[in-house]
């Protein structure tokens, strides 16, 4: 049990730096120190958003409209630091 454990958390961790990194590729595309127009600067930002629009959307949909701030990747970056907690919380149910 201790490594589904410990893949949970994995997997938690991996989604933790998709977003940071999404937050953060979005920041210098805005700032314009990355240009969409190269072909792996498209491709990673494609890729990027095409995993995470989909939980990016439904919590959009419950989100009020804030004017031009998207909260969605705080409010996922909240969620799974939840989910870590509760798992770390909760580790003695798996060994």
């Amino acid at each position: 049990m201790s490594s589904i454990f410990q893949i949970l958390m994995l997997l938690l961790n991996i989604v933790w730096f998709i977003i940071i990194a999404h937050v953060i590729m979005s920041w210098l595309i805005n700032f314009q120190v990355l240009n969409l127009r190269q072909p792996l600067v498209a491709q990673l930002w494609d890729g990027l958003n095409r995993l995470l629009e989909p939980i990016y959307s439904r919590v959009r949909s419950v989100l009020p409209a804030v004017g031009g701030l998207d909260l969605a990747p705080l409010v996922v970056l909240v969620a799974v630091a939840i989910l870590r907690i509760l798992l770390i919380n909760n580790a003695a149910l798996f060994f």
